[in-house]
């Protein structure tokens, strides 16, 4: 069985801290979810177009499920559509808020973007549903295994190494780049599939989409070789003392976006499912206080479709749960 490694040493968890961070996840609230579902949040199918070439438009469903349209292309990014974010129906990390719409609701897509097989990220149902549709996977190596599990026809999807590119036709190119993380959706196929971050090239943007990962140094190296990027889409919830190799959390996410050469930063991974131990509002936050006065912050509300903006937007939506 193959098994796939991060490109600097990496540690999933820290030595001897496994069942401490459990009693912790067991008996620690301190708002890690909130007192109320936020929302419900509308989505408007009207404002959806053709995309437009010289346009980067999107739609945060939550989490690092988007509707992002660049290069003339509508993707749809890790779909999860799922209450939990677990194998199982009844117990698992729940999702905070209702998507802002359904499957049946939503506009064309060019293709569906996957960066790896965790169950926050991948989803069975919606991948089943997306599939009869006859849309195109681009995904990680050793991640077709699931989809032909779920009944999608090998024609239906694409399947990245590190590095591999794949021009979709004259205005958009895919490449497929290591982030620093880990897969495994069981007990015994950790890192038996590969994951990825994706960089989508057009005439006019570039858009990096980080998918999930630690800090490294090669997001210096992605910036130089394939930035500047007009956006960056980068993890900054569900970090902890006992990983802090796998996830970045808002300081290093912002580091990350520099070291990226990004204009204007997405923040996503953070307010939709309680994943860690830090309060559910706290990575959002933790970044606004850090952000440099320089740095284009894009926040918009879950469900709302938005142009790329030239200055920060910043939607508080997770303040009105406390404000209504």
């Amino acid at each position: 069985m193959t098994h796939y490694e991060n490109p600097v040493p990496t540690t999933v968890s820290s030595p001897g801290m496994f069942w401490s961070t459990m009693w912790k996840f067991m008996t620690v609230k301190n708002d890690r979810e909130p007192a109320k579902a936020p929302g419900p949040f509308t989505f408007d199918l009207l404002a959806y177009d053709n995309p437009k070439e010289d346009e980067i438009r999107l739609t945060w469903l939550g989490h690092t499920t988007i509707l992002l349209e660049v290069a003339g292309k509508r993707f749809l990014t890790d779909p999860v559509w799922a209450m939990r974010a677990s194998p199982f129906s009844f117990m698992g990390p729940k999702r905070f808020f209702e998507i802002p719409v359904s499957i049946d609701h939503l506009p064309p897509l060019d293709g569906v973007l996957l960066t790896h097989d965790h169950y926050d990220h991948l989803d069975e149902q919606v991948i089943r549903k997306l599939g009869a549709k006859g849309y195109t996977f681009y995904c990680p190596l050793g991640v077709e295994g699931h989809l032909r599990k779920w009944g999608v026809s090998p024609e239906q999807w694409r399947v990245f190494n590190w590095g591999d590119s794949l021009v979709l036709d004259e205005t958009c190119t895919l490449t497929a780049l290591p982030t620093r993380h880990f897969s495994g959706r069981g007990l015994r196929d950790r890192n038996t599939t590969l994951w990825t971050s994706w960089v989508i090239t057009g005439r006019h943007h570039k858009v990096y989409f980080g998918g999930d990962s630690g800090w490294w140094p090669g997001f210096e190296e992605i910036g130089n070789t394939y930035g500047p990027f007009d956006l960056t889409i980068l993890e900054i919830g569900a970090y902890g003392d006992g990983w802090p190799d796998i996830h970045m959390g808002p300081d290093n996410a912002l580091r990350a976006h520099a070291a990226l050469r990004g204009k204007v930063m997405l923040p996503v991974h953070w307010g939709t499912y309680n994943l860690a131990l830090h309060p559910w509002r706290e990575p959002v936050e933790r970044l606004l206080a850090a952000a440099p006065d320089d740095i284009v912050l894009w926040l918009p509300r879950p469900g709302a479709c938005g142009a790329l903006p030239s200055a920060s937007h910043i939607n508080r939506w997770w303040e009105y749960v406390y404000s209504m």
